[in-house]
């Protein structure tokens, strides 16, 4: 959560000035911190003072929170955090653009296989309409070879019909032969 108005205002005087911050939070111990320097300073806790009040919800007694100094490496600590959060981020999308030109890649590849597909089917349908068109011109001749096919099997009848009778004649003639 980004801090606003008088929280910012404080966290910029903070990492400004830890030790005059720290004198101002408590006076009794800015003579003190400030001779003793800064790695003392950063140590000692400074607490606000309590503030006890009593509530209309039954005397419930409030407190602060206790405040510590300003470290005196804050600037080091924020840069070094910006330049990792900066890092991870870059990382971060980085990875994304990956991901993207991946799925950019894969996107123009299925393209392309669906265009080969695309030719290669309308070669196909293009191949069907030329057989189509070769059995149109072969009709009637396969008309005729049915025709030609029905007329052979009327005429295998009619010669197994003269088979038979020719049979018949030749058993009469033969029996009119014995006479």
């Amino acid at each position: 959560m980004a801090a606003t108005g008088d929280e910012a205002a404080a966290m910029d005087s903070i990492s400004k000035a830890p030790a005059t911050h720290s004198a101002a939070l408590n006076p009794a111990a800015s003579c003190s911190s400030q001779a003793e320097g800064p790695e003392d300073a950063a140590e000692s806790l400074v607490q606000a003072p309590k503030k006890s009040s009593t509530n209309s919800d039954g005397g419930v007694e409030t407190a602060e929170e206790a405040v510590e100094p300003a470290e005196p490496d804050i600037n080091e600590l924020c840069t070094d955090m910006f330049e990792k959060m900066a890092l991870f981020l870059q990382g971060e999308l980085t990875g994304t653009c990956e991901d993207y030109r991946l799925l950019e890649n894969m996107n123009k590849l299925t393209s392309l296989k669906y265009m080969e597909m695309k030719d290669i089917s309308i070669n196909i349908s293009r191949n069907l309409q030329d057989l189509n068109n070769k059995y149109a011109s072969l009709q009637p001749y396969l008309d005729q070879i049915n025709q030609i096919e029905e007329q052979v099997s009327t005429l295998e009848q009619a010669a197994y019909k003269l088979d038979a009778y020719s049979k018949k004649l030749e058993a009469r003639f033969k029996k009119l032969e014995k006479r």
